[in-house]
């Protein structure tokens, strides 16, 4: 077997080889309720032109039979995975779903991919739930929940409302700078959360502008790294940036963000409609893009740009203590 962690019991934890991953892998019934069913993608290994790695893909066994799962997804150049979106088990196999997470390393986000609407759907919510529970019970603490939508031309491309100027800046430490003074008042959780261990100032503003910068940088590595506009009003004021981006899936909106100084006036908008606008001139047959629930304005402009929500994502973070390991 490949890389077993341990036992308990009848219960064997452990990756998988390349050769027995994709049946392996699918052998467990799946309702598609939620989940991996909804990503619009199999169980593939990058071997077979997919994207997961059997040596990222973890099953739990009780005498032979896959009774829990979970794959690591990374970008194709990836060297470490980015973050869990596939996890389920069998009815009555909790006890085993927590052994291997608890068994899964490395350590990365968990998101679990729901239907829109999933709380008003009694099965939905209950597959929801029991996945939530579980990974709450091996060390995964709930961050947030996030719209992802996916634009299309049939939605329209956006009109250029003039009320801003968009112009490229090739030089990263600029953009970072730019960063810095968008994390003041953030409303993105993960920023707030790189945040929270200090004040806004100093270190912590740097840990969380950097983490974006991580992102942006990661989005390019992909290409596109031209497409990224900073934005300013006819008096040359910093309005804000937004980043066009590309992601394994495809196009993507990378980032929008206003400074504090110009929040108020709309200008989310007029950031998105760029972004879309220079991404549909691209040739982008569609444009996925997310925000946080709690993120009322940026979901307003979403709305406004003819950006349907197509998933919600429930975030955890993986925690520090003995449950999840280092």
């Amino acid at each position: 077997m490949n890389g077993i962690t341990g036992t308990t019991g009848d219960l064997v934890v452990r990756t998988l080889a390349e050769s027995e991953a994709r049946d392996v892998f699918t052998s467990l019934p799946d309702p598609g309720l939620v989940g991996g069913a909804l990503l619009g993608r199999p169980y593939t290994t990058v071997h077979e032109g997919g994207e997961y790695r059997p040596e990222w893909t973890w099953v739990a066994e009780r005498e032979g039979r896959v009774v829990a799962r979970a794959a690591l997804w990374a970008g194709p150049a990836d060297q470490q995975p980015l973050l869990i979106d596939w996890f389920d088990f069998e009815p009555g196999e909790r006890e085993a779903a927590v052994r291997l997470l608890r068994g899964i390393s490395p350590k990365v986000e968990f998101e679990v991919v729901l239907p829109p609407g999933w709380r008003s759907d009694p099965a939905a919510r209950a597959a929801a739930e029991a996945r939530i529970d579980a990974a709450s019970e091996a060390g995964w603490t709930p961050l947030v929940e996030r719209f992802r939508y996916r634009w299309t031309p049939d939605s329209g491309v956006p009109e250029h409302s003039g009320r801003l100027r968009f112009r490229p800046e090739p030089d990263d430490e600029v953009i970072l700078d730019v960063l810095r003074q968008i994390q003041h008042g953030t409303l993105d959780a993960h920023a707030r959360q790189a945040l929270a261990t200090g004040n806004e100032d100093g270190p912590a503003v740097e840990r969380a502008a950097r983490e974006d910068m991580d992102h942006l940088r990661w989005m390019a590595s992909h290409g596109g790294r031209e497409w990224w506009r900073l934005a300013h009003t006819p008096d040359g004021a910093l309005a804000g940036l937004h980043v066009p981006g590309l992601i394994p899936s495809g196009y993507a909106v990378g980032f929008i963000g206003v400074v504090p100084q110009q929040r108020g006036n709309g200008y989310a908008y007029d950031l998105l409609a760029e972004c879309t606008r220079q991404l549909a001139a691209e040739g982008a047959e569609s444009v996925a893009a997310a925000t946080d629930l709690g993120n009322a304005p940026m979901a307003a402009a979403f709305a406004k740009a003819g950006y349907p929500v197509v998933q919600h994502r429930f975030c955890m973070t993986p925690g520090t203590g003995s449950a999840v390991g280092a």
